[in-house]
């Protein structure tokens, strides 16, 4: 598939793949340092937090109920905001994202830290981490996956299978790389929080403003070339004039 005709946002893979693992690793590496920290409660891996909802109810455990709901609450709102905001600033998307993400991963360090019920240190963590999901796409216009690895690990196989069968998905290859970048990134936040403790945090924030300076100096020498964007519109699942699904 040519450049010009392809969904993927950056529509280079020289930019998208190199974004997608450094991101995947900033997230496993948040993830662990939140689930060591904030007494198992996962950042970005809602699968987990999902099972610990339903366990939670099943138990009268009304606090890990309202303390893990608002989690996925939130996650959730941060993905559906960080899809609004894309669609706004077209192909700006990358530096704005990022910079806001690294502000969030930063603001959970000052936060305080509320009552169990409701983990207000561990909130801008989360938003942060849903918003990243806006952040790129495949080349069949999907969201990467760039915070959890279900969805990666089901693609490959998938993938395996309709390669055999001979039309293979044009991005199941990067999926095993994403779960290596994710892995990567748990073991590093591990590390880093036995060394650190929630400071940690910082590490995480500070990848991610790096990754924003270098969109940001992208966007401006390539403008909405296909290292950046490639369309004069936001990508399919962020554009604001994108047709309804029927």
């Amino acid at each position: 598939m040519a450049e010009k005709e392809t969904k993927a946002f950056p529509a280079a893979a020289s930019t998208r793949v190199p974004f997608a693992l450094a991101l995947s690793a900033l997230a496993g590496c948040a993830d662990a340092i939140g689930f060591l920290e904030f007494s198992q409660l996962f950042m970005s891996f809602m699968s987990g937090n999902t099972t610990r909802f339903g366990v939670a109810v099943s138990l009268g455990d009304w606090g890990n109920v309202t303390r893990v709901g608002s989690t996925i609450a939130l996650f959730c709102f941060g993905a559906f905001i960080g899809t609004l905001l894309a669609a706004a600033v077209g192909y700006w998307r990358l530096a704005v994202l990022l910079t806001l993400q690294a502000l969030l991963l930063a603001v959970g360090l000052l936060m305080p830290r509320g009552p169990f019920e409701f983990p207000l240190h561990a909130y801008p963590i989360v938003l942060a981490l849903g918003m990243q999901n806006a952040v790129l796409q495949d080349e069949e216009g999907r969201s990467l996956a760039l915070t959890y690895v279900t969805g990666a690990v089901v693609r490959f196989g998938t993938g395996l299978a309709n390669l055999l069968l001979g039309h293979p998905s044009p991005s199941f290859w990067i999926q095993a790389p994403l779960w290596a970048a994710l892995t990567f990134g748990a073991i590093s936040g591990g590390l880093l929080h036995a060394a650190f403790g929630e400071s940690a945090f910082l590490v995480p924030a500070v990848v991610a403003a790096l990754l924003a300076v270098v969109a940001l100096v992208m966007t401006l020498i390539h403008g909405d070339g296909p290292l950046v964007s490639g369309t004069k519109s936001p990508a399919p699942d962020a554009a604001a004039t994108a047709p309804p699904v029927v």
